[in-house]
């Protein structure tokens, strides 16, 4: 076992997985970069991770169409997301490994091919079960955007690595937040359908274009799938900074989750009456809060990690104070701010997390992003499936007061850090 230092004062243990010969190897193969990305290639990188993790988010805002459709009661309508989430969180732990351990760019094209395939199935799905099935299956594959983002920080070389996991997640991020309008535009001119049936096509178009322009790489491997699942927990277990990054992404996950699955709610009930253009209209305001994740990758590369987080967790907090405000005062603008804070607290978040998490060693990258993410959407799926109960029995401000209730819980496990003894 090896103690391995974090740069920001956080100590973890990350397990030495993998013998010296394949490791060696494995050097042979890939060796550190020691020249930057290309910027059209970051870019390409950036595009196809937020394109692949869009497709578990065009359900949000439709949740009021699809459900009337396939049979789905009002109150059960946000287990459409939870299922998307949950399988995406499976994905995580039984595919995002696969990264340390075979061709990273052969892993991707055909993970993008079988997201086509489940988007497909939902496109023409006709009963709950069906649309359920397909719904977990998609999530699971569409994981194929967190075997981006380590392959990304993996070329790129150590002093750029934050600026370029930063772009990266900045298409990630804005995939999630332009996949609500997207989908509520297109709904609302062909029909729910049509949003998983453009976005298959777009998958297959998709994996045709990475096949030709990623380069290979081939992890040291030298063991078994089984051993590569089995090793998730000793790096889990005994890597600190991981299990801490992780618990404050799921429990800011699980707040924004809650917010984009009511917001909707929201703003179609009386009180807005608004359509599903209007709907995607305020989805895009709240993207802006994508713009973030640069900056944030080099706040993390400054060492700014640890103040950083805490600006993080606040912004949470005070984005759910002034949602409830909006909804009292009927005020789309205060919502704006309210949505844009959110989106930025959480995408700055995520940015510094994993990069503390992909300075641990290059051989596990890839686990420990599928712990870091699995973690993320676990949360992700807790917020997402309380979201109908509580906002159809307490309203908004019953949903506002448990959107912040998970930042504070953030919060409080933050507070630690400032308590505990730093590692010799």
């Amino acid at each position: 076992m090896a103690r391995i230092e974090h740069p920001g004062g956080e100590g973890g243990v990350a397990p030495s997985l993998g013998r010296a010969a394949a490791a060696a190897a494995a050097a042979a193969q890939n060796p550190q970069p020691s020249a930057p990305m290309s910027t059209a290639l970051i870019f390409l990188f950036a595009f196809a991770a937020g394109a692949a993790v869009a497709n578990i988010y065009y359900v949000q805002p439709l949740i009021g169409l699809i459900g009337p459709d396939i049979g789905l009661s009002p109150v059960l309508a946000s287990l459409m997301v939870t299922f998307t989430q949950l399988g995406y969180a499976a994905g995580l732990v039984l595919l995002v490994p696969l990264g340390d351990l075979v061709e990273n760019r052969s892993l991707v094209v055909l993970t993008l091919l079988a997201v086509s395939a489940s988007l497909a199935i939902s496109a023409v799905a006709g009963s709950e079960p069906a649309f359920f099935a397909a719904a977990l299956t998609l999530g699971c594959c569409a994981v194929v955007a967190q075997m981006l983002v380590p392959f990304a920080a993996t070329l790129s070389p150590e002093a750029q690595r934050g600026a370029t996991v930063g772009i990266v997640i900045s298409g990630v991020m804005t995939g999630i937040l332009l996949a609500r309008p997207i989908a509520s535009l297109i709904a609302d001119f062909a029909g729910w359908r049509a949003v998983f049936g453009l976005a298959a096509i777009l998958m297959v178009l998709l994996a045709g274009l990475l096949r030709w322009n990623l380069p290979i790489r081939r992890p040291a491997g030298g063991f078994a799938y089984w051993h590569l699942i089995a090793s998730l927990w000793p790096v889990w277990r005994d890597t600190a900074i991981l299990r801490r990054r992780a618990l404050y992404q799921a429990a800011m996950f699980a707040a924004f989750s809650l917010f984009w699955t009511t917001v909707p709610l929201l703003l179609a009930s009386p009180a807005f009456g608004w359509s599903q253009r209007g709907i995607a209209v305020f989805a895009l305001a709240g993207a802006a809060g994508a713009l973030i994740s640069p900056v944030a990758g080099r706040i993390a590369d400054r060492g700014w990690t640890k103040p950083a987080t805490g600006v993080a967790l606040f912004l949470v907090i005070f984005s759910f104070a002034i949602a409830a405000v909006g909804a009292v005062v009927n005020s789309i603008a205060i919502l704006v701010v309210a949505a844009v804070l959110l989106d930025v607290g959480c995408i700055l978040n995520l940015v510094l997390g994993q990069r503390a998490i992909y300075v641990l060693g290059p051989e596990i990258r890839s686990r420990l992003n599928a712990l870091y993410m699995a973690t993320t959407f676990l949360g992700g799926a807790v917020g997402s499936a309380i979201a109908s109960a509580v906002y159809f029995h307490g309203g908004w401000i019953a949903a506002s007061c448990a959107g912040a209730a998970f930042g504070v819980i953030a919060s409080l496990y933050y507070a630690g850090e400032f308590f505990r003894p730093r590692p010799a």
